[in-house]
């Protein structure tokens, strides 16, 4: 009895120690538990934002690659393209020896342009700085070629200064001497040898002012009369000697001719025509039209056309002989 007793509690015993050890070992086992995820999670979190931050950063880098790539892409071949200079419908009258001081004007003597804003600012400084013949010069660039657009001087009157010859237009701007076969361009006489003002400048003188009028009035009326056989074509000189009456005063004061030496005697100035009783400038233009419409040319062998007694019919030219 005393040994059976002994050993139940020898065995119950042992039992309590189990258990106890049993649960001390759980509590254990879950403070590890706890504490793990709590160390590793936050290691991982610190290297998962390391890892990203270095993707970001590599994926920023990229981007910009890609994008230096693209902008060197469109913009270098457009820098550097060369396209040639077009003039945009420049008038029919211009001929090739012009066209060609247009072109060297615009480039610098031939220099090779790139389709860039910077090329069409030192082709129209080019153009308005060396070339008098246009002026209001607008260029533009696009992506094949350079336009040029521009008004154009017309040369219409032909002046010697010494042994030198100039152009001046319907403004009385002067313009170099260049031969212009295409146009029916008057050579003005009887104006003293002075030093005329530079080239693509206004001369102020009144002379040559009178005689540029009388030939605008031509001009115009062969555009509208005689476009096909411009009367202009059988006019050679006009005579400005006595301009204002200067060596006459009842002389005419302005005197064409014609290329056969007829005199066609257009008297005072343009809007002048009542203070020396002659015909009204109108009436001048339809005597010296109708008579060569009539005819079919001024140089029907007669002495002199006189276009200044006021009349309304075509003068009777006097016969030579």
């Amino acid at each position: 009895m005393k040994r059976e007793a002994r050993y139940e509690k020898t065995v119950a015993k042992s039992k309590r120690t189990k258990r106890r050890t049993k649960k001390i070992s759980f509590k254990l086992s879950r403070l590890k538990r706890k504490k793990k995820p709590k160390t590793d999670g936050r290691s991982s979190l610190i290297g998962f934002l390391k890892v990203l931050g270095v993707l970001c950063a590599l994926a920023a880098v990229g981007a910009g690659f890609v994008f230096l790539g693209k902008y060197v892409k469109e913009t270098v071949p457009v820098s550097s393209k060369i396209g040639p200079v077009e003039l945009v419908d420049p008038p029919a009258w211009i001929n090739q020896p012009l066209l060609e001081r247009i072109y060297a004007a615009a480039t610098a003597g031939g220099q090779e342009l790139n389709l860039d804003e910077d090329a069409a600012r030192s082709i129209q400084n080019n153009l308005e700085r060396e070339l008098a013949w246009l002026h209001n010069v607008r260029v533009q660039t696009t992506h094949e070629n350079i336009l040029v657009k521009a008004d154009y001087r017309k040369p219409i009157a032909l002046v010697k200064s010494g042994l030198q010859k100039f152009y001046v237009d319907d403004e009385l701007v002067v313009l170099d001497f260049l031969p212009m076969p295409s146009l029916p361009i008057v050579r003005v006489e009887g104006i003293p040898v002075v030093t005329m003002p530079p080239v693509g400048k206004a001369s102020e003188r009144d002379d040559l002012a009178a005689a540029v009028q009388v030939l605008k009035l031509l001009w115009g009326m062969d555009e509208q009369v005689t476009p096909d056989k411009p009367l202009l074509r059988e006019i050679e000189v006009i005579d400005m000697s006595n301009f204002a009456g200067s060596k006459d005063p009842r002389a005419a004061h302005i005197v064409l001719y014609a290329t056969d030496g007829t005199q066609i005697v257009w008297g005072a100035e343009v809007g002048m025509w009542q203070r020396h009783l002659e015909a009204r400038d109108e009436e001048k233009l339809t005597m010296l039209y109708g008579f060569y419409t009539e005819n079919g040319t001024l140089l029907a062998g007669v002495k002199y056309i006189n276009l200044r007694n006021p009349q309304r019919s075509i003068p009777l030219p006097i016969n030579r002989y």
